[in-house]
């Protein structure tokens, strides 16, 4: 399956949230799923508010609407990270690790997801999951249960709101994205027999109560409500490099092919894409 990129023709007008309803509903979104959504507006003429409400009305009140809120410059080692270190010597870079904010899931900003995600992110009302480098957020009925127990050893595994979507039979939705974004195929490398493992490093926020044993103030003073406390911890190996290729060989019959407001969209089940990704990779990676 070829996934949909590149930006459309502008448009002389914003769609409208019906006109996007009704798009979403040739496409396969229906009352009451756990949709997934990668959305990339960049130049599509979509406005993501329009595009959150006309999801979530198509949805219903028993539907719920997911994205990614990741923060990968939260590490260590990620490629993020390492940009923004690049040059530096090693007594900048330590000062610069000093200086990074720890992850607070009500605060720190989604990174590289997109406008759409973190429009989801800071909608009132919405949950979002305490994983320090891969968290999810959501709106709808089952937004909280979603988001919840999030285990930091399991980025995208069994044990985050990926695994449950999975499990409960979730949809994708992808719009002007191509399959290097698909989050789903992520949960394929933990199914897989022995999947390598690697150590990862992140900073997460720690509340102090007000006064500390040895008299020094606690974390809560004005401009500085927490402090952070360095986590390392092991996880499965994360690696996109061969999703693309992944998704040009997912079957075109399980996956339906449309259009948002324009931009091109692809629609698909979550145990679809993880099981094609699974079979594929246990017979491609060494």
């Amino acid at each position: 399956m070829t996934a949909p990129t590149g930006a459309p023709a502008p448009r002389t007008a914003p769609p409208g949230r019906y006109q996007l309803a009704a798009q979403l509903r040739l496409l396969g979104v229906r009352p009451g799923q756990l949709l997934l959504v990668h959305a990339a507006l960049g130049g599509t003429g979509l406005r993501a508010e329009t595009l959150r409400d006309a999801l979530l009305g198509v949805l219903g009140p028993r539907g719920t609407l997911l994205v990614p809120a990741f923060t990968a410059e939260n590490s260590l080692t990620s490629t993020a990270h390492l940009a923004r270190v690049a040059g530096l010597d090693e007594v900048q870079a330590a000062a610069f690790r000093a200086r990074m904010p720890p992850f607070d899931p009500d605060l720190t900003p989604s990174q590289d997801v997109g406008v759409f995600a973190e429009v989801v992110r800071t909608t009132p009302g919405a949950a979002r999951s305490g994983h320090p480098q891969t968290s999810f957020a959501a709106l709808g009925a089952d937004a909280h249960r979603l988001c919840a127990g999030h285990r930091t050893e399991s980025h995208l595994g069994e044990d985050s709101p990926l695994g449950k979507l999975c499990w409960e039979g979730g949809r994708v939705l992808m719009i002007n994205v191509g399959f290097s974004a698909c989050t789903a195929f992520h949960l394929a490398e933990y199914r897989i027999p022995k999947p390598p493992l690697r150590m990862y490093d992140c900073v997460v926020k720690v509340n102090l109560p007000e006064g500390r044993p040895d008299g020094r103030p606690g974390g809560r003073e004005k401009g500085h409500p927490h402090e952070g406390e360095w986590k390392t911890y092991e996880d499965v190996a994360l690696d996109d490099g061969d999703f693309e290729e992944i998704g040009r060989a997912f079957p075109d019959a399980l996956v339906r092919g449309g259009r948002v407001g324009g931009a091109p969209a692809a629609f698909f089940s979550i145990p679809h894409a993880v099981d094609h990704a699974q079979a594929w990779m246990t017979e491609n990676r060494c």
